[in-house]
Order: C-alpha cells, then structure tokens, then sequence
C-alpha cells in the first residue's frame, strides 16, 4: 500500500478505526474521518500508538450532514487529486427519531445518504488512481447480514425515513443495511470497466463500539458479551480493500472472506434502481 491514499469514515473509534490502523500498517497515507477534527485528531493518536510509523491525516465530516460532506469532499480533492481505497465505515444506531438540518431522518441520512453521497463526490479520484496506477482502486461498505436476526429483506419505498408508526432503533436501523447492500451492487453496474469495484462486508457483532451507546440495552449486552474485538472483525474489510484475490471482486457481500447471499430486495436489480433514483433526489444528485 505505499504510495497509495485510503479514506475511511467511522475512524475514531471501533471498527473504523481499526479499519484504518490497518490500512496505516501496510504503508497507506490513512485520511482519519471524524465528526470533528479533534475527534480526528484523538483517533490518529491512537492509530500512531499501535502503528507508529502511520502516515494519517485528519478530515472532519459529519455524514448526517450533507453540506459537511460536501465540504469535507472538497477539502479532501484540494489535497489529492487520486483516492486509491474507501472505507465507509461510519453508522448510528438511535433510541429515539432525530432530524437532520437537511429535514431528513438522521439514521437514514448517515447510514445510507451519507455512503451514497460522499462515495459519488469522490468517484472521480478514484477512477483518476485507477487509470494512473494501472491498479484497482477499492470501495469497501460496511453493512449486515439483513436478512438474519433482523429478518429485513425488503426496503418500504414509502417509508425509508422511518416516519410512520413508532420509531425504534430495531425498524430503523435494519432496512439501511440492506439499503447499503443495494446501494452496492448498483454503484458497481455503473463501474464496470473503469477500475474500480465496489463490496459490502458484514463484519458481525463488534463489542466495546460507542456506536450502541444510545440503545443501551440487552443488544449492547449481547454484542459486549459475544461480539468480536475491532480488530478481528475488521479483517474482511482489510482483505477487500488491500488483497490481491479481491481486486476482480464487486458487487458483492462478504463476511469471514467468504460471499453471502443477498435475499429477497437483495437480488432485485428494480429495487436496487429505484434506490439510487431517490437517493440522487434527497442529495441533490439527480442525473447522476
């Protein structure tokens, strides 16, 4: 990985970040997303101490908010112009429904606006490190196994934001797994031939994450108590991003380094359609 730029939201803290120190480890110049930049910074100091030779720079970004994102993407071009990995790796889980200043639910804003907006921001550096590199560039989403446990194998179109009957973290949070498993396979019908592929993982359960720390509860007791460390779970995701064997790969969800089945809306080329139409609408990116 020398020589090469990765990008990871989700770094400061978790998978994100271990995500990230690995990647530091096999030589890439790391780019730490935070929400702020001193949560960035907090989280390359860390990087540093398990990997001291990293090469990490701090980029602040909140994916709920799409005017940050959009920042955030313009400040990481006016530093490179080629983008060799991304790792989207930020997500929420909340207790209760928040709105986002751009009027959206906050889940469905970070968890899937947010990989769908900040990855198209950036598609072109990674198509430019692709063509100059003669090397594949990587796009690696982490994501679920929707359809077990949660029992989510289809999106209600009518509903993406969660704003009829009760809201809870368990009707919320499941349908943008799946969500980014479509979001997936279709951004790589659209990248066939330019160099860069794109896959989904599903990394299990991750124990000792902040991200449950607003559900609270018996599910941040049982991911505590049978979740796997940030760094054993954040191996598939490295495979993806940085193995040989995974550069002909895409489209794809994976878990343990082996391919999963996408069931039910995961195996319809209309849903994964119709997602990305109103995905582009809510962003701003229409015809895109």
């Amino acid at each position: 990985m020398d020589g090469r730029v990765a990008l990871v939201t989700g770094a400061t803290g978790g998978l994100g970040r271990a995500v990230a120190t690995a990647l530091a480890r096999e030589g890439a110049t790391v780019v730490v997303v935070g929400r702020s930049s001193s949560r960035a910074e907090d989280a390359m100091r860390d990087i540093r101490a398990a990997a001291p030779a990293a090469r990490l720079e701090p980029l602040a970004c909140d994916l709920s908010v799409q005017a940050s994102i959009r920042s955030a993407a313009r400040e990481f071009l006016s530093r490179h112009d080629k983008l060799d990995v991304l790792v989207n790796a930020a997500g929420v889980f909340r207790k209760e429904r928040h709105v986002t200043p751009d009027g959206l639910e906050l889940t469905f804003a970070t968890n899937v606006l947010g990989y769908f907006l900040l990855t198209n921001l950036l598609l072109d550096a990674l198509k430019r490190a692709a063509t100059d590199t003669s090397r594949t560039s990587r796009i690696v989403n982490i994501a679920s196994r929707y359809s077990y446990g949660w029992s989510v194998t289809k999106l209600d179109f009518d509903d993406l934001q969660t704003a009829q009957g009760k809201y809870s973290f368990t009707r919320s949070t499941p349908p943008t797994m799946l969500g980014r498993v479509l979001f997936t396979q279709e951004l790589a019908e659209r990248l066939r031939g330019t160099g860069v592929v794109v896959n989904a993982v599903h990394p299990g359960l991750v124990k000792h994450t902040a991200l449950l720390n607003d559900v609270g509860g018996p599910f941040r007791w049982m991911t505590n108590t049978f979740g796997r460390s940030a760094e054993k779970a954040a191996d598939t995701a490295v495979w993806l991003a940085t193995s040989p064997e995974a550069e002909a790969v895409s489209g794809k969800l994976w878990a343990n380094r082996k391919e999963l089945p996408t069931p039910g809306m995961g195996s319809d080329p209309d849903a994964r359609r119709r997602l990305w139409d109103e995905c582009a609408r809510l962003s701003g990116l229409m015809g895109s």
